[in-house]
């Protein structure tokens, strides 16, 4: 999750945030499993992972390629770099490296069977010129994969109060500090804006009942990162999030109605770059020389029955 410029990104890259990431991969990287497997991501392909973070979708996609793969994350974020290493080393993945770039600024010395990132384009000021230029880096045929959220899906039946408060309160303080609380449903019209051909989309969400204490941290422990944003945008003073004890609230309000919370709608959207032809095949391809062999046979068939008419004497 990260925003082309460091400074800006709301959620910033402290160690507690680095261990929120970790917890929501937990519950998250199943559906981003999914995405990649239906997408095409397979063994053997070379992938650009855009905004790797501590490298969650990036250890997802290592373990798709296998050995004979590659994967490179990029992330402006030294520390969530650090991090993402230490894990790689850990892990003796031979097939993953990381590099610590701007996200516009992306330079590589050979192009990628794909470029895929989560929560990326939600942060970025114009997400279909960043999707314009991750895509230079794509080879013809590859694959274009983004997971987005669609935070305007949240809801909890029978009511949960304060969980339904909290995600109003987080959706506010970022539409303020300029992320794209819909981005998931922008996707299909950010593809074909970016120039690619429309999306394959497929939609998935957390949901869980009333002793679901993961699925609550999922959003509770977001509010607790945004809770200075919060006060500083004016969404809310600390004391009404009363963030020490936000978990507790609402699994008490769970527990006292039999509550279902629903999360953000987790949102992926994929596509593939078209081939490019070489000169033969653009040749063999271009309409224009059916038109013209249609023409001549026309005019070869007009030929053929002025020499069958009678000549007059």
């Amino acid at each position: 999750m990260a925003s082309d410029d460091a400074s800006d990104y709301v959620l910033g890259h402290s160690p507690r945030e680095l261990e929120r990431l970790r917890r929501q991969g937990q519950l998250v990287n199943p559906i981003t499993w999914q995405f990649l497997i239906e997408a095409g991501i397979a063994p053997g392909m070379r992938i650009l992972d855009v905004g790797s973070g501590a490298g969650d979708v990036a250890f997802l996609a290592a373990e798709l390629v296998g050995p004979s793969g590659q994967v490179v994350g990029v992330d402006q974020s030294p520390d969530a770099l650090a991090l993402a290493r230490s894990r790689a080393k850990e892990q003796s993945l031979a097939n993953l490296t990381f590099r610590e770039s701007e996200l516009s600024a992306m330079a590589f010395d050979q192009h990628f069977d794909a470029a895929i990132g989560r929560y990326v384009l939600c942060f970025q000021p114009d997400p279909a010129a960043l999707l314009r230029k991750i895509t230079r880096w794509v080879r013809p045929g590859g694959i274009v994969l983004f997971h987005e959220p669609d935070r305007k899906q949240m809801r909890s039946y029978p009511p949960t109060p304060t969980y339904d408060k909290m995600s109003e309160w987080i959706d506010e303080t970022f539409g303020r500090t300029g992320m794209e609380v819909r981005m998931g449903m922008k996707l299909y019209s950010t593809f074909v804006a970016a120039g690619l051909a429309e999306p394959t989309m497929r939609l998935h969400a957390v949901i869980g009942g009333a002793k679901a204490l993961e699925e609550v941290h999922f959003e509770a422990d977001l509010a607790v990162t945004l809770a200075a944003a919060m006060e500083r945008t004016g969404v809310v003073t600390a004391e009404e999030l009363g963030a020490d004890s936000l978990i507790e609230r609402i699994t008490q309000e769970m527990s006292a109605n039999q509550s279902v919370i629903v999360g953000r709608a987790e949102i992926g959207a994929w596509t593939r770059l078209e081939e490019r032809l070489s000169s033969r095949e653009r040749k063999q391809n271009d309409p224009s020389r059916d038109f013209v062999r249609h023409e001549r046979n026309a005019t070869l068939s007009a030929e053929d029955r002025l020499l069958a008419l009678p000549v007059r004497s």
